[in-house]
């Protein structure tokens, strides 16, 4: 019988090429974060917010005529700031702008060049993490709290009932029965 080298199956080789494509996915740069595009600040706001934008792809002069219509803002300026070839503008978000994704324009001063960045607007603040409070409900255990007479009553009951039953399983495997 001829021995021939195993082959890889249809599924594992589709497995990897998904993989394959996940990581290539994750080393694409994010929309407007490769340098060059608009960088809005916060990314995400709340309806009356404040936000930041800033470029350092228009060049030298820095300047630019900024476009927030989208979302509702109208036209906002950029201008240099204190970092050298990059440009910075502010605006608001109007109180009736509506949750979702706003693309935030800017037309460079110096030339053709438009850059452009995203912006997220929710009805609620993003806020950093939130630590955890209390116990987990998961049914086990805690229903007689932390008071440690209770707790200690507990384990007494436990134990008595390990005890005697280890007595009947004894008994019972002696002959003697229950």
């Amino acid at each position: 019988m001829r021995r021939t080298a195993a082959r890889p199956q249809a599924g594992a080789m589709a497995g990897a090429a998904l993989a394959v494509a996940a990581v290539g996915g994750l080393a694409a740069p994010a929309h407007g974060a490769e340098g060059n595009g608009l960088v809005v600040y916060p990314y995400s706001v709340v309806p009356g917010g404040h936000v930041t934008v800033n470029t350092k792809g228009c060049g030298e002069k820095a300047a630019a005529a900024g476009d927030a219509s989208a979302v509702g803002a109208g036209a906002f300026m950029l201008t240099p700031s204190s970092r050298a070839g990059e440009a910075v503008g502010q605006f608001q978000v109007p109180e009736s702008a509506q949750p979702g994704t706003y693309e935030i324009v800017a037309q460079c001063a110096d030339g053709d060049r438009e850059v452009r960045g995203d912006l997220v607007v929710t009805l609620t603040a993003a806020q950093g993490q939130v630590q955890p409070r209390g116990s987990v409900k998961t049914g086990v255990g805690g229903a007689l709290g932390t008071d440690p007479v209770r707790t200690a009553a507990g384990v007494a009951a436990l134990a008595v009932a390990a005890a005697g039953g280890t007595w009947l399983l004894h008994r019972q495997a002696r002959g003697g029965g229950i």
